[in-house]
């Protein structure tokens, strides 16, 4: 059975390279992704370089916890550290939607931050705006045009990178 899944993307170390090689490492595990603008955004948490940020969709026939051990593997190829939770990334990726599956294991889903952040809901809403988020039962357009009238993050910088991955996706 094909899974639809939403990972978010995030590096604010050699940025062009660790995105590039994620998005090549996503391709061969999942295979067709539909990627979202590279958006670039300040640290949110820390001080430190600006992120590049995405939103990928892919298909998988893989269980939830497959999924997040393949992401934690090309994560921990591109150097990926885990010794502070707010810091420089190399390359962060985030599932944060399986089909419209609500669990909290062996994660949490739909992921939090989904309804908090800009660098996270902006690109999903551009490439899956009628999807409905699981638990709001909204779609991500109407929760992005909610967050820019009332959420307390709505001041969140987040530009379009100028980036564009070179290679098979979309």
């Amino acid at each position: 059975m094909q899974h639809e899944i939403l990972i978010s993307v995030g590096s604010n170390v050699e940025k062009e390279h660790n995105t590039t090689l994620g998005i090549q490492a996503m391709q061969n595990s999942f295979g067709k992704l539909v990627l979202s603008t590279v958006f670039e955004s300040e640290s949110v948490g820390f001080n430190g370089n600006n992120f590049y940020n995405l939103v990928v969709l892919a298909r998988t026939s893989l269980s939830i916890k497959c999924v997040c051990q393949r992401l934690k593997a090309i994560e921990d190829k591109q150097g990926r550290t885990r010794d502070i939770k707010f810091g420089n990334r190399t390359l962060d990726l985030d599932l944060l939607t399986f089909d419209s599956v609500i669990t909290s294991t062996p994660i949490k889903l739909p992921r939090g931050e989904i309804e908090y952040n800009a660098f996270v809901l902006q690109p999903m809403a551009e490439i899956v705006p009628n999807h409905i988020h699981p638990t709001t039962q909204k779609s991500y357009l109407i929760l992005w045009s909610e967050f820019l009238l009332h959420s307390k993050n709505k001041h969140q910088r987040l530009w379009p990178s100028g980036f564009t991955y070179k290679g098979q996706a979309q």
